[in-house]
């Protein structure tokens, strides 16, 4: 049923109403899961609700999990034009020198932007990730200044970086929470996700000691739907993993840290996705860029923009409880060119009676410019002719 009113305030309200079981709210109250980790969470990728954790704002160590954050900041750095994939990057003596886990950089070798990333997604190169830090912001201290300005704007408030790389230091800490965080932002990267799902990459190809990235998140072969994120691993930090995996429209962001057993932050992993596939789904009312209506445009060269949603409009909601759920699309009556494509007409709003489950923005499908005097005497013209 499509229903219509005016809220008195310029907007035009429209209601559908669609019928499913009630939606119970998002948080695992009273549920213990099997893991082994110290600390986890799980959190629904579409709100960015914590569905799930264990002691998620306990300070523990990231070991290599830090490179999510190089990762990141690279993609940034590529989004900005301020590099390119296929820029070739000589390494220092400084970023040769790292060892551990390495994909053996020797002192001027060059490579190319992508084959470094992918030595930081793949092979968790310590030297790589270095490599990366220096061609992007001159220095390695300079970088790492960069990684904790970011950390914060993202709110990671108990994260201290000291390194690229997770190389242990005891001053260089995190929390399952704000590697949560984190996560959640690297799924606006959809070229950082792709690096993550690349199982295995050749460098040196054209050379006599040609060399294989052999991807560490074995979630890719393990767990249908896993595309991300990045493991680590230190004697003091154990082993640990940020994830990522999207089943039937529901993506989950996971994070488990101080897992003491090899192979075990995968199975703790396994743990949450899979309880969380069991409770929840994802309900979705329209893809992004759907036009959900139509605003009136005073003083432009077109009478017409289309209002299109941010992103997808849907609700995370537990099994079996999705009845009565409406959608409420709230729009402007009319504005003034000129318009931006992307400037807010309004908002759809996923409801539960008479509460906001979800809101998403509705932008402008296009750029309208604004019109000439002449256009605009021709509109009123017309008006007056037509009655």
């Amino acid at each position: 049923m499509v229903g219509r009113r005016n809220t008195g305030i310029g907007w035009i309200t429209t209601v559908l109403t669609m019928f499913f079981l009630v939606v119970c709210p998002l948080y695992a109250s009273g549920v213990e899961l099997p893991l082994t980790g110290e600390s986890a969470v799980l959190i629904d990728a579409h709100s960015g609700k914590i569905l799930y954790e264990k002691d998620p704002h306990k300070l523990m160590y990231p070991a290599s999990m830090t490179k999510l954050m190089t990762l990141v900041l690279a993609m940034e750095a590529l989004e900005e034009g301020k590099v390119e994939m296929s820029d070739v990057v000589t390494a220092s003596e400084n970023a040769a020198s790292y060892g551990g886990s390495q994909i053996f950089l020797a002192p001027n070798e060059k490579l190319t932007l992508k084959e470094l990333l992918l030595g930081i997604a793949l092979a968790s190169g310590n030297d790589a990730s270095v490599a990366v830090a220096e061609y992007i912001a001159g220095t390695h201290e300079e970088f790492v200044r960069m990684m904790n300005e970011k950390a914060a704007e993202l709110g990671m408030k108990n994260t201290h970086f000291v390194n690229c790389n997770g190389l242990h230091d005891p001053d260089h800490y995190t929390t399952a929470y704000d590697f949560g965080r984190l996560g959640l932002y690297a799924l606006r990267f959809p070229e950082l996700l792709e690096l993550c799902t690349v199982k295995h990459y050749r460098i040196r190809e054209e050379t006599s000691n040609p060399f294989q990235y052999d991807n560490k998140n074995k979630l890719l072969w393990q767990y249908e739907g896993t595309d991300g994120f990045k493991t680590g691993w230190t004697s003091d930090a154990k082993y640990c993993f940020t994830g990522t995996c999207e089943r039937d429209g529901l993506r989950f962001v996971s994070v488990v840290m101080g897992v003491p057993v090899k192979s075990g932050h995968f199975a703790d992993t396994k743990v949450l996705f899979n309880w969380g596939y069991s409770q929840y789904v994802f309900k979705e009312f329209y893809p992004e860029n759907e036009p959900l209506g139509m605003v009136q445009v005073g003083k432009g060269v077109k009478e017409e923009v289309k209002a299109v949603p941010e992103g997808k409009v849907g609700a995370t909601v537990e099994k079996g409880n999705e009845k009565a759920l409406t959608t409420v699309v709230e729009l402007a009556e009319m504005i003034d060119a000129p318009i931006k494509e992307g400037e807010v007409l309004g908002y759809v709003s996923v409801m539960r009676n008479e509460e906001v489950i979800e809101r998403t923005n509705l932008l402008a499908g296009e750029e309208i410019d604004k019109g000439s005097w002449l256009m605009e005497f021709k509109k009123m013209l017309r008006v007056v002719v037509t009655g």
